[in-house]
């Protein structure tokens, strides 16, 4: 009799736990594919025949306080690579560097710089093309369909440089910026700030940018446009700059190394600000060569310094100034008469004067800088009180101006040379600071704050190069923590004090004996003081100034009109210029442009109040054409110049413009 062939029991019961699991894994998988994955999937698929194309948003326009226009935005055409229409790019790449010319090292590096972005985004592959790379694109759009062109706006500056320090320049996100918190909300390829005006105020500037939503077949080829999202230009920013002061000041400075600023103490408002040498911001519209951007960062006289806020150097004798309210106001100066012989010994050393002035008393010695007196000055002092009050009037401190890189100085005292170099401060040490020198550093913008402040009476007004009202509260208290500073300031001295400092500031530029009396202008209360900064130690020769350009000492001049409560307050710094005499003249006809510019423009609110038929046609006088900072062949119908704009004259703080000020007369003094 037969067995009967029967499965073991074990065995079977394996077999049915195998066939279980596989039916579960595939029900799984099936769950998993249609419905976890479903989304996902057809999301992919839409990015397979829905391309979004970018529609950048053009930047804020930047104006002047007159609303004249300054910066400017011009349509080009940049080429963009869509990777995500063929899996492998490299057989396309000789040939898309052929015509673009470009080489292909410069391809795979753009490609290798956008690797993070989704695959689905076109990404920047030349800017600004011609004419010829846009009709190699169009020819060969069926072998190369991974590449487009987009219409995007381009910054266009003033030409030569003007105003570049304070406007600054835009380029491409770099990815150590997209690493900072503060750019977390952009993407590799987007324009941005970076310095000046397009730096602070970039998120203001910058707008939002829209996309266009296209159906491509699978070769690429665009079949329809599902929708457009519009892009949000950028909003449009009116600086305190007056174009007619800074083109004075450009035209003024000239070739010169340094810089030129000039503020409304009223309100801390920058009317004009010039450094040089300069650059053209225009080169970095685009994209900087390699070998441009080294040229700019090794240039030892650094271009792409704002000198006007970034530059330091000993303010010579403009420092004697904060030096005279410090002796004035603890009763040192106001009886202190020295016999300068050229110079005197101080603790077994001689410090030399550029000359022998004879007997003199504080507004002399203000009026032709006289070193020795000032020597004798600050050993009375002593280095403590003189910080006080330089500290005071805010020097040694950031004045926490709206533009970026803002360097604070150095106002020494004992504390800080202890804790600097862990040394004590010795007497020897206060005699060249009390003419501005030793170890005491001033930026061009602190220094025009801190004379103009005590110009003012004691009131220093925060710098400022953008109207407060063109800002939201918000974003006005974001910029008082982006970029602090010691703001508005009261500096309580006497009456006495002021008509003496002011009195002698005026003889400087009026009287026969005075530094800058060369200077002199008629008709105009122009009050200032010549400094001059030597940048090696008396040691190495006499006072006289080196025929050696590295040797020569930094000049200075700072000028008030009028002499108290000014309407204006400029600050010349010339590196290298020899004596602060050889630059009075410069901030002379910054000042004269201001003085003629509200005359003028007096004259004609006068001459046009009802009832006067002598003003008819005079506002075309005061309209000035700017066309000349713009002239580019290549953009003629953008360019040129907007006539005054009334409502921004009106919001303007020019005090002789509105209160009747009369230039030819000392201003009425308040009562104490």
């Amino acid at each position: 009799m037969l067995k009967d062939d029967k499965i073991p029991t074990r065995r079977l019961t394996v077999s049915q736990f195998v066939i279980v699991a596989i039916l579960l894994a595939l029900t799984f998988g099936l769950w998993r594919l249609q419905i976890v994955g479903a989304q996902n999937y057809h999301a992919l698929a839409e990015a397979n025949r829905i391309r979004k194309v970018p529609i950048l948003a053009p930047r804020g326009e930047i104006f002047d306080r007159d609303g004249r226009l300054i910066v400017t935005n011009y349509q080009s055409v940049s080429c963009y690579l869509a990777r995500d229409q063929k899996s492998d790019l490299n057989p396309d790449l000789p040939l898309i560097a052929q015509g673009l010319n470009m080489t292909v090292g410069q391809i795979k590096e753009i490609i290798r710089h956008y690797r993070w972005t989704p695959s689905y985004e076109p990404i920047p592959l030349k800017q600004d093309i011609t004419p010829n790379e846009q009709q190699f694109i169009a020819a060969h759009s069926d072998e190369l369909p991974e590449l487009e062109t987009i219409r995007e706006w381009r910054r266009l500056y003033p030409k030569n440089g003007f105003l570049s320090a304070a406007i600054g320049y835009v380029g491409q996100v770099s990815e150590s910026m997209l690493n900072n918190p503060r750019f977390a909300y952009y993407q590799p390829g987007d324009v941005v700030g970076e310095s000046g005006v397009e730096e602070s105020y970039d998120p203001i500037l910058r707008g939002v940018d829209g996309a266009r939503e296209i159906l491509v077949n699978s070769r690429g080829q665009e079949m329809g446009v599902l929708g457009t999202v519009p892009a949000k230009p950028g909003k449009n920013l009116r600086l305190t700059i007056d174009l007619d002061i800074q083109r004075a000041a450009e035209n003024a400075m000239g070739n010169r190394d340094g810089a030129v600023i000039a503020l409304d103490p009223h309100t801390g408002g920058i009317l004009a600000l010039v450094s040089r040498p300069t650059f053209n911001p225009n080169d970095f519209a685009v994209r900087i060569s390699s070998k441009e951007w080294t040229s700019l960062v090794t240039n030892p006289d650094h271009p792409l310094m704002d000198k006007a806020i970034q530059a330091t150097s000993a303010p010579g004798s403009t420092f004697k100034l904060i030096v005279a309210v410090a002796g004035l106001q603890t009763g040192v100066a106001q009886n202190l008469k020295v016999d300068c012989k050229g110079g005197a010994y101080f603790y077994g050393h001689w410090f030399g004067c550029d000359r022998a002035h004879g007997e003199m008393n504080i507004s002399s010695a203000i009026q032709e800088s006289c070193d020795t007196y000032f020597y004798t000055l600050a050993q009375k002092l002593g280095i403590d009180t003189i910080a006080n009050w330089a500290h005071k009037f805010g020097i040694g401190e950031r004045t926490g101006v709206d533009l970026p890189g803002e360097v604070a100085g150095t106002m020494p005292s004992t504390a800080w040379k202890m804790k600097t170099f862990h040394q004590k401060w010795y007497p020897g040490e206060t005699i060249s600071v009390g003419i501005g020198q030793g170890a005491v550093a001033v930026t061009p913008i602190q220094l025009a704050r801190a004379i103009g402040g005590i110009a003012s009476g004691g009131v220093l007004k925060r710098p400022h190069i953008v109207f407060s009202s063109e800002l939201t509260p918000e974003y006005r208290r974001y910029m008082r923590m982006e970029y602090p500073g010691s703001g508005n300031k009261v500096v309580h001295f006497s009456r006495q004090t002021w008509e003496t400092v002011t009195d002698a500031m005026a003889a400087v530029t009026q009287e026969p004996g005075g530094t800058a009396y060369t200077s002199k202008l008629q008709g105009i209360d122009f009050a200032g003081k010549t400094g001059t900064a030597q940048v090696i130690s008396h040691d190495f020769g006499s006072n006289s100034v080196s025929d050696v350009m590295a040797q020569r000492p930094n000049a200075w001049f700072v000028g008030v009109a009028p002499r108290r409560n000014p309407d204006i307050v400029v600050v010349v710094f010339w590196q290298h210029g020899g004596w602060g005499t050889d630059v009075a003249h410069i901030a002379a006809q910054v000042i004269d442009a201001y003085v003629s510019k509200q005359r003028r423009l007096d004259h004609n609110l006068l001459a046009n109040q009802p009832g006067s038929n002598a003003g008819k046609g005079a506002n075309e006088t005061s309209k000035v054409d700017v066309g000349a900072i713009w002239s580019d062949p290549e953009h003629p119908k953008s360019l040129g110049g907007r006539p005054l704009d009334p409502q921004a004259a009106k919001d303007s703080s020019v005090a002789a413009l509105y209160a009747g000020h009369f230039w030819l007369k000392i201003p009425k003094l308040p009562k104490p």
